[in-house]
């Protein structure tokens, strides 16, 4: 079987390599993969950002999709043919996290669990959710980090319909949240610097665009937008410096959810400002298999579709890691482990 391995830190350095496909043991599931969907944390392990000590090599990347391939003994929660994704973090099942159910050592993807660039891979149960009946695999593979952290974004700030929701730019998060802004009744508020990324954003539903590059003002616009009352709930994906717009365009008792960084590890914001919003601004990581199993029912409710920018196969993978680096994607970037 093929996989792609990182032999140093930096894009240039994933490689294609062969390994034996290997045999579940009891408790295992194998999977064969199909597809893999990238996230930006997946580009901050790649690039040794995430973490400087990673042990290599290393096959990367958090999230993907396949069918079970064959079971260990004592398996009773998949069968061989069934669709699966994986779950991030796979021990927090239910209720609220904890540091022991988020344990970073836990995660696929991250350094010390392999991630999924490998035609086949042996799982734990855990590990795995059947996907929502009316998806592809494709689509399904980019359900467990930017479709379950959208969900939880909006759960967290107990969306209602008729609220108004801002959402920045268009990558996989915020356009799986305005998906679930439309189904679920709300407005939709979108930025970003590319008037045709804001074009198709308007198809997708949003209710108001802005480029925050042409539109320096865009805070006073939204204050306008909403008759200055401001949003009810800011999905912040950005961070850093941005995270204090946010607040300055939030409601008096409105909602932040912070889930992004690429703005930065660091932030500073002004107290007084959140004193009188009476804002509550909640840090965030996707959420626990029972959150991913209530969002998989949703999108089968509302039949909602990932919106998937561009497709690369196996040998692609360091132009999708570029792809994704220069941030020219709406929605999600998938890697092809196959043809099916």
């Amino acid at each position: 079987m093929k996989t792609i391995e990182l032999h140093d830190f930096g894009i240039s350095n994933l490689k294609v390599n062969e390994q034996l496909i290997p045999v579940p043991k009891f408790g295992e599931v194998l999977v064969k993969i199909e597809a893999v969907s990238l996230n930006y944390v997946d580009l901050l392990v790649v690039k040794g950002l995430l973490n400087p000590n990673l042990e290599l090599p290393y096959i990367p990347v958090c999230d993907g999709a396949g069918i079970v391939e064959s079971i260990g003994a004592n398996v009773t929660a998949f069968q061989p043919g069934d669709k699966v994704a994986t779950t991030f973090i796979p021990n927090w099942i239910s209720d609220n996290p904890t540091s022991q159910t988020t344990d970073y050592l836990t995660r696929q993807g991250l350094g010390n669990v392999a991630g999924q660039l490998s035609e086949y891979k042996i799982f734990q149960v855990n590990q795995l959710i059947k996907i929502p009946v009316n998806l592809s695999l494709v689509e399904a593979s980019t359900l467990p980090i930017a479709g379950l952290t959208a969900w939880n974004a909006l759960k967290y700030g107990n969306l209602q319909a008729g609220d108004t929701v801002l959402l920045h730019g268009t990558g996989g998060v915020s356009i799986f949240a305005l998906q679930f802004v439309k189904a679920l009744g709300a407005k939709a508020i979108i930025t970003s610097s590319s008037d045709e990324k804001l074009e198709k954003a308007q198809k997708l539903g949003a209710d108001f665009t802005i480029n925050y590059k042409t539109t320096p003002d865009w805070e006073n616009i939204i204050h306008k937008y909403t008759d200055e009352k401001g949003v009810d709930i800011v999905v912040e994906t950005v961070g850093g410096s941005n995270l204090q717009k946010s607040l300055n365009i939030l409601r008096m008792g409105g909602h932040i959810s912070v889930v992004g960084l690429l703005n930065g590890f660091e932030t500073s914001i002004n107290t007084l400002a959140l004193l009188h919003q009476q804002a509550t601004i909640k840090g965030m990581e996707v959420g626990s298999t029972n959150d991913f199993i209530v969002m998989n029912q949703a999108i089968e409710a509302y039949n909602i579709h990932p919106v998937i920018d561009k497709v690369f196969t196996l040998e692609q993978t360091q132009a999708a890691f570029e792809y994704l680096e220069d941030g020219k994607h709406f929605g999600k970037v998938v890697i092809k482990l196959s043809d099916f």
